[in-house]
């Protein structure tokens, strides 16, 4: 094996420079060891066409219980401050058949017909948040991210999953350790008191829907515990998966969308004129600011040849870096770093996932995302950054690509014109077209 250069790259775990730590790794190499926050070395990898074989192939496992030697023989401690994203047992941590055993009753679950059914909610959710939004003043400041990204997928992801309403529910309780779960600076006693709240408050919550079944994920899920096909660790820890994901991501999603356009005038103006769909927009996105910076550790389950003189040992930790593949000069050109809506190569991206870890929420979020962009726009066509010169702090991560708050004026900045908006799509066909749930004739299905 190629010895690396020491020392080794030190991932600040504050994530305050992602995309500067990306391209100093990719300058080193197409896998370069790093040190993760803790202590715990990896490599790192940032090619769009070696995560695909990674993400796709036998050759890497994300079950650490079954190879990853430094955490099976103790010598990575259960209080690293990571070692939740280690230590659950889901389906998407799983390998092999206890892939395929748990990812089944999650497929079962989430069907075409329950997305379907709550697509007209989602717009209903939007709309509520936008008439919040219309009732502050002209002029002030406001804080996009907490005012609106984030509250919806919170409230759908807890309609899908029956998570009951109230200000001292669980609803209020996730929204709190969620926001912390993704936080890779947080310190060992905070990260270890939000597990311990976050098991407690899932623990309840299962309690009461067993009291309480309804036509929802969760009294889906508990059947296929019922009938033997999880356990109540795996019932526990895909709950988990499940909603942090399915918040997290979308909330970034909407989030990045809704800063990169706005950064990028020209780029909006190209999409509200029609020159070019909403699909273009998001897809841009998720290419040039992944929702999920990283796809949680994985490892070697084999010796893995990158190239001749590198190689990955077997039960070596590897981060698939979907941030670097998002921005990968090889595929996307010399100015991957640069948002374009008119990129021919947008929807090549791991975004969400790929091969058989592809993300089964990815319907969902596309239809979220879109109703909550499109009606956005179109609510507040003179919607601006607070402050252009002066880019938002990033979260606190190296998991979650997105920022801290995203401050904008809603009806411009004072003395500014309000732009064309040109024609705009009809919402309903792009809704149909982004959410990937059905394809008509020259229609662009997003694929995996």
């Amino acid at each position: 094996m190629a010895q690396q250069a020491c020392p080794f790259l030190a991932i600040d775990p504050s994530g305050q420079d992602l995309y500067g730590e990306i391209s100093r790794i990719r300058a080193r190499g197409p896998a370069v060891e790093v040190e993760l926050p803790g202590g715990v070395r990896a490599w790192w990898i940032n090619g769009l066409e070696l995560n695909k074989r990674l993400l796709a192939g036998p050759e890497t496992s994300k079950d650490a219980f079954q190879h990853w030697p430094a955490w099976i023989n103790g010598d990575i401690s259960r209080t690293w401050p990571l070692a939740i994203w280690v230590s659950v047992r889901n389906m998407v941590t799983a390998y092999g058949s206890d892939h395929s055993r748990l990812r089944k009753p999650m497929a079962a679950a989430f069907t075409k017909r329950r997305v379907d059914a709550l697509l007209p909610r989602v717009q209903k959710i939007v709309d509520r948040a936008l008439d919040g939004l219309e009732r502050i003043p002209e002029g002030e400041v406001v804080d996009l991210r907490a005012a609106f990204a984030a509250p919806i997928p919170h409230e759908v992801v807890c309609e899908l999953f029956g998570v009951p309403p109230g200000e001292d529910g669980p609803r209020a309780s996730l929204y709190r350790i969620i926001n912390r779960f993704f936080d890779t600076a947080i310190t060992l006693e905070d990260a270890q008191a939000n597990g311990v709240e976050l098991y407690g408050t899932l623990t309840a919550f299962l309690r009461y829907k067993r009291e309480h079944p309804a036509d929802d994920l969760t009294t889906a899920l508990m059947a296929a515990h019922d009938d033997g096909s999880l356990s109540e660790q795996e019932l526990m820890d895909n709950l988990i998966l499940l909603l942090t994901a399915g918040f997290e991501t979308t909330v970034n999603l909407i989030d990045n969308t809704v800063h990169s356009l706005l950064a990028h005038p020209d780029q909006l103006a190209l999409v509200r004129s029609g020159q070019v769909t909403w699909e273009d927009a998001i897809e841009e996105s998720l290419r040039f600011e992944a929702p999920g910076a990283m796809s949680g550790l994985r490892y070697a389950v084999e010796d893995i040849e990158i190239e001749p003189g590198l190689t990955i040992p077997k039960g070596d930790p590897v981060v698939v870096s979907f941030a670097g593949a998002g921005r990968d000069p090889e595929r996307h050109g010399p100015d991957a770093d640069r948002f374009d809506v008119t990129r021919s190569t947008s929807r090549d991206h791991v975004s969400f996932g790929h091969g058989v870890h592809h993300c089964l929420g990815r319907p969902l979020a596309m239809a979220e995302a879109t109703v909550a962009l499109t009606s956005l726009f179109d609510r507040f066509p003179r919607l601006a950054l607070a402050d252009p010169a002066r880019p938002p702090r990033r979260l606190r991560s190296i998991i979650s690509t997105g920022h801290q708050e995203l401050p904008v004026l809603l009806h411009g900045r004072p003395g500014s014109a309000a732009p064309d908006p040109g024609p705009r799509p009809e919402e309903a066909e792009a809704i149909r077209k982004l959410s990937g749930l059905e394809g008509t004739s020259g229609t662009r299905v997003p694929r995996d």
